[in-house]
């Protein structure tokens, strides 16, 4: 026998008295790092949110005409704090840092951002806060990667997996803010970094935990539509019916952002003068339409408590869509989920005061989805967090209507990086 032959005999026989590693769950140990993730992102969350509600308050004074000075004075504070500090970018950033930057999301826009939202939002700009969250926690995954020297895959997993904690925690649907962290992504009908899920689904289970507690979180819906009961089988044919006004409203917003994006780099001055004016015109419209102040949290529920006559209803509808296209391309912060399903919520009441035959729940929950799927491209996740915002529990209509608006979208995206190859 060979030399080499004995050897090859001794180092089986010393792999034979190893012990043997016996691990019979799918469960490793990254689970601790996206669980901790999750937990920094609700905290993070949690603090974001309780200051933005403080701010809120204590703005909420300032009611009538003392609304337009203060709105203009909160954009010229956010644009000069863009200004001097440096611009924290926009969802167009993220998603292009995410997809062609190997999934780093840089933390030194974070001070930037969090000052200038809190600012815009709560003073009553038409965005919300979603955007400015998934900007921090998103950063803070690629922090944490970067500091346990995590490449590829693994550092944009967990980029996104942040992302997935900061959406949820606002939005209180884990399985609908993992998706949107990975759907927001994609281009056409690529859903990419599906490697990323569990880490999203499970830094979400644990932010939403975290956040929960932090702000005392109940369960239940956010928004209390009418209690939805199926009248036909068909249901879901109106359901598209609805949802092809909605598309086309979409469609609408998005050439009016495009309209007010060339008329504000026509005006070729600093970014606090062009949030000054933006602020301005906010301040208008909320004085001579309160509820098209803020980003429709708590003014969907007033949309859904009050009886509008219809012509109000429509006046609310064009300038909410004029106020959230201002505030995105004058440079305020925030995030427009939330505005667009206020959007959705206005055109639904609208469709069945003019044809009140139909259900109010199915009207207002098709426009939502619709409208959102035709501008985030975000079709899944849509349906989802709608089921769970509004306990509309019968997902087929929100399924055809998110489609519906995913479908008939403009094919060069509202989120420009959102195509095949970056610009």
């Amino acid at each position: 026998m060979s030399i080499s032959n004995n050897r090859k005999i001794i180092e089986s026989i010393d792999l034979l008295d190893q012990p043997i590693k016996f691990n019979p769950f799918v469960f490793s140990r990254m689970f601790f790092l996206w669980a901790f993730l999750g937990i920094i992102g609700g905290i993070t969350a949690g603090i974001y949110w309780i200051v933005l509600e403080f701010l809120t308050h204590e703005f909420a004074i300032f009611t009538g005409w003392m609304v337009v000075p203060l709105m203009a004075l909160s954009g010229l504070l956010a644009g000069i704090i863009i200004h001097v500090i440096g611009d924290p970018g926009e969802i167009h950033l993220i998603v292009n840092n995410i997809r062609f930057k190997n999934g780093k999301l840089e933390p030194k826009n974070n001070p930037s951002m969090i000052l200038s939202s809190l600012l815009c939002v709560s003073s009553g700009g038409s965005l919300g806060p979603e955007a400015p969250l998934v900007q921090v926690t998103g950063s803070t995954g690629s922090w944490l990667g970067k500091v346990l020297r995590l490449k590829g895959e693994d550092l944009r997993s967990l980029s996104i997996a942040g992302m997935a904690s900061g959406f949820t925690a606002l939005f209180g649907a884990p399985l609908g803010g993992s998706l949107f962290a990975l759907e927001i992504l994609h281009h056409e009908y690529a859903v990419e970094y599906y490697k990323a899920i569990i880490p999203a689904f499970v830094a979400s289970c644990f932010s939403y935990l975290i956040f929960a507690i932090i702000v005392h979180l109940g369960f239940g819906p956010t928004w209390h539509l009418p209690t939805y009961t199926m009248s036909s089988r068909f249901d879901f044919v109106y359901a598209v019916l609805f949802a092809l006004v909605a598309t086309a409203l979409g469609w609408l917003f998005i050439y009016c952002t495009k309209f007010f994006k060339l008329l504000f780099i026509k005006i070729n001055t600093p970014i606090y003068i062009k949030t000054f004016i933006g602020g301005l015109v906010l301040g208008v419209f909320a004085y001579y339409m309160p509820i098209t102040r803020y980003f429709g949290h708590e003014e969907i529920n007033q949309l859904l408590a009050k009886e509008y006559s219809l012509s109000i209803l429509i006046a609310i509808l064009v300038v909410k869509i004029i106020a959230i296209a201002v505030t995105v391309t004058s440079g305020w912060r925030g995030g427009f989920i939330i505005p667009l399903f206020f959007v959705g919520t206005t055109l639904g009441i609208i469709i069945h005061q003019v044809f009140p035959g139909v259900n109010l729940s199915l009207t207002i929950i098709s426009c939502m989805a619709a409208i959102n799927a035709c501008v985030t491209r975000t079709p899944m996740s849509t349906t989802i967090l709608l089921s769970t915002l509004t306990g509309f529990s019968y997902l087929v209509p929100i399924m055809f209507a998110s489609l519906t608006g995913y479908f008939f979208a403009p094919k060069n995206p509202f989120i420009s990086s959102q195509k095949a190859e970056a610009e």
